[in-house]
């Protein structure tokens, strides 16, 4: 079971990720909603799309655009649509 691990908090498990540049893309009912808020920002990769990002948070922190995901993704990145991956300090565990 891989796991998305912050402050002490499990964000996501799933033993069904996508691993896409090393970076391990979770199914969006694999994760704890609880911990997630949507954000304004995005950004666009050439090849995949334009990616769409939650703050993490967990109790009073805060973890600003720490999980991302591409909605609707560019053909060759169709096999990440709708999941969330991340950074920013979060912890990736199997």
């Amino acid at each position: 079971m891989v796991k998305a691990i912050w402050n002490g908090a499990v964000l996501a498990q799933s033993n069904q990720t996508e691993v896409v540049e090393g970076n391990h893309y979770f199914p969006p009912e694999s994760l704890s909603q609880q911990y997630f808020r949507k954000s304004d920002t995005s950004s666009v990769c050439p090849w995949k799309g334009t990616a769409s990002y939650y703050t993490i948070v967990v109790g009073t922190s805060e973890n600003a655009d720490a999980a991302w995901y591409y909605q609707n993704p560019k053909p060759a990145a169709a096999n990440i649509a709708g999941r969330v991956a991340f950074w920013k300090g979060v912890k990736i565990t199997n």
